[in-house]
């Protein structure tokens, strides 16, 4: 095949393939005057539609068929005839051009989905995965991280916010093998794991903007093939985490969220330290949940009683005698630092447990 783009002489570079017939054709028209059959419509068509999957450009294609049409013009007067039929064939040539393109840009689109979803769910071929990766720009074998973004609403690749957030990163970074992309109404991105924290921070600052204050998760960088599910599922543990605690930071990283993970590993222990810790304050007129909101509220402001009463627009005179409330029932004094670890703790279980909304 010769090279693509623009040639020399009528040529533009374009093989005499692609103009095949073309001018048999025009000299037919001038002869007669008639318009093409719907034959010869539909042969320009399909050579269109041959140049796009090659690769030519429809200038140079365009071109092509000007050049030809001055090199063969017939020997007639009937012009008019003769600009007529080459309207018409470049204009099915065209449009068979443009339905490849449409096609060829679906399939992409098609392939990139698929690809997307065996990356975040871990459950193709490695090694293909990795050869299919290198088309998108990631080079599976190093280390990537990944940050998953939610909003109000869900949102799809072709939408105004990913769209959006994706120009900015682009705008700023170039193209350093940066995949972002959506999944399950969430934007997701992933980069390479040694500028994790630039990329990814400029990512959370651009996807809170746009999403209207969403929450932003970044999973810690992980190696290989498997990394990037591993640091995507990493992420959204730590959106769920963020929903059950109600933590209400914009941006959230698993490397500084570590404890979580470790607390409710084993499920069984969590359970029963938040039963056997905060189940007698069930016996509370009111129930627990009163109660353990004020240990909430009270760790969160570093044990400070005046300013845990502000925060739940209490006296400290009526917050001190919850505590002490607290005390009688369970027998833990959140004041004392030994007590004060085992309430903490127990709360936070029960917060990621759902307790006592939530019976065992």
């Amino acid at each position: 095949m010769t090279g693509h783009g623009h040639g020399h002489g009528h040529g533009h570079g374009i093989p005499d393939d692609y103009l095949s017939g073309y001018a048999h054709l025009l000299e037919a028209v001038a002869t007669t005057g008639r318009r093409l059959t719907r034959d010869e419509i539909q042969d320009r068509r399909t050579l269109g539609e041959q140049a796009a999957e090659a690769g030519y450009g429809l200038r140079a294609l365009v071109g092509a068929h000007l050049a030809a049409a001055r090199a063969h013009w017939p020997g007639t007067d009937s012009a008019d005839s003769v600009l007529a039929a080459m309207e018409q064939a470049v204009d099915a040539f065209a449009e068979g051009y443009e339905r490849a393109q449409r096609l060829a840009v679906r399939q992409e689109a098609a392939a990139r989905r698929e690809f997307i979803d065996d990356l975040l769910y871990g459950r193709s071929d490695l090694g293909r995965l990795a050869e299919r990766a290198e088309r998108f720009g990631l080079r599976l074998a190093h280390t990537h991280a990944v940050a998953v973004a939610e909003g109000a609403a869900a949102y799809d690749e072709g939408d105004a916010v990913p769209r959006a957030v994706e120009r900015a990163l682009i705008s700023r970074f170039g193209d350093r093998s940066i995949l972002l992309t959506t999944k399950t109404g969430r934007l997701v991105c992933v980069v390479p794991g040694d500028q994790d924290d630039e990329v990814l921070g400029y990512f959370a600052k651009q996807a809170f903007a746009a999403t209207d204050g969403g929450r932003v998760a970044i999973g810690r960088p992980r190696p290989g093939v498997g990394g990037v599910v591993q640091s995507y599922e990493e992420a959204l543990n730590v959106l769920d985490l963020a929903e059950r605690l109600d933590l209400d930071d914009p941006v959230l990283r698993a490397s500084d969220l570590l404890v979580y993970p470790v607390l409710t590993r084993d499920r069984q222990a969590m359970t029963e330290l938040v039963l056997s810790a905060l189940g007698p304050l069930e016996a509370a007129r009111g129930g627990a949940q009163p109660l353990i909101d004020t240990l909430s509220t009270y760790f969160d402001a570093g044990c400070v009683a005046a300013e845990a009463a502000r925060r739940l627009s209490l006296s400290v005179r009526a917050l001190t005698y919850r505590l002490e409330r607290i005390h009688r029932l369970t027998g833990a004094d959140p004041a004392d630092p030994v007590h004060r670890y085992t309430l903490q703790t127990a709360v936070i279980g029960a917060r990621l447990l759902g307790w006592p909304a939530t019976t065992f």
